[in-house]
Order: structure tokens, then sequence, then C-alpha cells
């Protein structure tokens, strides 16, 4: 069915942004803004297939993907937690270096392919037209992601240390004066972060579109620190936000193909321009209101304990 097809492609598209942005969701709570996630993405997406393909593993994939996303993250946070430096441009610089070190990366697995991800099978159950297959036909990332913004919505509202991680990222001077370890605590954020960047990244040469091609990630990176805005620093509108954006990015495709009179460049461009009205609207809201972002991000240099 053409329903089922389209519902099916929105949550596959959907899935990397969602899985980046619940990562820079937590980054951003504790008061810390991460400009690298593209650059993670692009690195995990890299490693992730270089190690399913020379292992034939996609959980080995993933797992590399997940590394490499970390090590990155955790020059960013050695960088901007450690030295001080300016968050802004070490996630920018980080960002350029993940593209071409991906490109190193993966250079010897151009045009190669894997047995994508495998799905998830329920005899009589998954056959169920359209239910079947979206709730019980999905791979193991879809799930994933899921999973883990339920998880996220329970540890920073159900449990002591996320009213602490919160408390840092709304002020970290008083979070201090009260001995918790800020910067302990912003650097795990920002692994953590760096983890479901690379794991989304990996996402989409292991199960979206199982083979490699450089700068396969196009900006979605980006997307996703514009989906924490949109979202509020809130997991379930984060949520709805990551599937919405993946139905633009997949009306586009299908406009395509339907063969509407519209340039394909626009509709190329359709997701970026919905980002970009989406942070519009939020700011004239914002201003409106006076009221400003829940976090308080790229606060300067603050000791340990």
């Amino acid at each position: 069915m053409l329903i089922e097809a389209v519902l099916l492609t929105i949550i596959t598209a959907s899935t990397p942004l969602l899985l980046a942005a619940a990562g820079e969701l937590v980054v951003e709570r504790s008061g810390v803004l991460n400009l690298g996630i593209e650059g993670m993405m692009i690195i995990g997406a890299a490693c992730g297939f270089a190690g399913a393909f020379l292992t034939g593993s996609t959980l080995i994939g993933a797992l590399a993907g997940i590394l490499a996303g970390t090590a990155l993250a955790a020059v960013f946070a050695a960088l901007t937690l450690g030295l001080a430096a300016n968050q802004v441009a070490s996630g920018l610089a980080l960002t350029i270096l993940g593209v071409g070190l991906s490109g190193l990366v993966g250079a010897g697995f151009v045009g190669q392919k894997i047995v994508g991800a495998w799905q998830l099978y329920i005899w009589g159950v998954s056959d169920i037209p359209i239910i079947g297959r979206l709730i019980f036909g999905q791979d193991l990332f879809v799930y994933v992601s899921v999973a883990l913004m339920v998880g996220i919505w329970w540890f920073l509202y159900r449990t002591r240390l996320g009213l602490v991680l919160r408390a840092v990222g709304d002020n970290h001077a008083s979070a201090h004066a009260l001995g918790y370890p800020v910067r302990r605590i912003r650097a795990l954020a920002v692994l953590f972060g760096g983890a479901c960047a690379g794991l989304a990244g990996a996402y989409l040469p292991l199960a979206y579109t199982p083979f490699w091609v450089s700068g396969m990630t196009a900006g979605r990176g980006w997307i996703a620190l514009a989906l924490v805005v949109f979202a509020s620093w809130l997991p379930w509108r984060l949520m709805v936000g990551a599937y919405l954006f993946g139905a633009v990015t997949i009306l586009q495709l299908h406009a395509q193909g339907a063969g509407l009179g519209i340039p394909p460049q626009l509709m190329t461009a359709l997701p970026y321009l919905a980002t970009i009205l989406v942070l519009v609207v939020i700011s004239w809201s914002r201003g409106k209101a006076g009221s400003p972002a829940p976090a308080s991000l790229g606060l300067a240099f603050v000791p340990d304990r």
C-alpha cells in the first residue's frame, strides 16, 4: 500500500534525526552548545560502515559508529571544558575535522555494499496491514531511538541525577556552590551526545542505505540542532518534531517521483527551508513572549571539585 510505504519511509528518514537530536538535547540541558554534531555523525557513518563491512556484523558497525562519535565528542569536551575554548568555534572546527576524517576512513569503501540491518518480523503480527509493519517490522535502530527518548524523559524529570543535570544547565554557579562537579557532569553529557550522534550517523549506511558515499549525512546534523530548539528542550516535542521533519524530507522525494511541475532543486531544499522557517517562528515567538532558552548555553569556564 502507498500509505504504508510512505509511513515506513518517514520513520526511517526520521530515525537518524531523532537519535542525534536526543543526544544534543541532553548536552544543551547541561548548558553546553555542541555544533559539531554533523562532524560526529559523518565520522560515525564512516566508521560504522567500515566496521560492518570488515566484520560482517551490523552490531559491531553500530558500536564502531558510537565509539567514533564519542571520541570526537571527547575532543570537543577537552577543548571547551578543559581548555575553556569557545564552544561555537570548537564545534565548527570539529565538524570540518569529522568531514575530513570520514573521507579518509571511507576512501577504500566507496561503492561497496553490505547487508542492511535486520528487521523485526513476528509471524502473523507483522503482516497486519499498516500497523503490523509500522510497529512490528522495523529495524533495531528505530526501537532504540524510541526507547532512548523515553529513557531521556525519565532521566531528566524522574531522577535526581536528571534534576542535577538541569540545575547545572540552568545555573552552573549555584550548582557549583552546592558542591556538584559541573565540568564532570557536562563532560559526561557531551560524551553521551557524541555517542548518540555517532549512532545516528552509523544508521545511515547500516540501515537507511546499505552502502557508503562521502557526505551521506547531507546536513542532518544541522537539522538535529534546529530540532532541539524547535522542541524547546522537551523530549516529547522533540520526538514529534523529528517525525515531522522526516515527513518533509520524504514529501520532496514523493513529489519528485510523482512528476509534479516543481523544480527538483526547490524540493531538495525543502527540509532545510522548513528548518529556517521553524527557527524564525520560534525566535519571533520567544522575542514576543520575552522568554529566554531554559539552558544557559555557552557559559564561561567554571572550576570543578
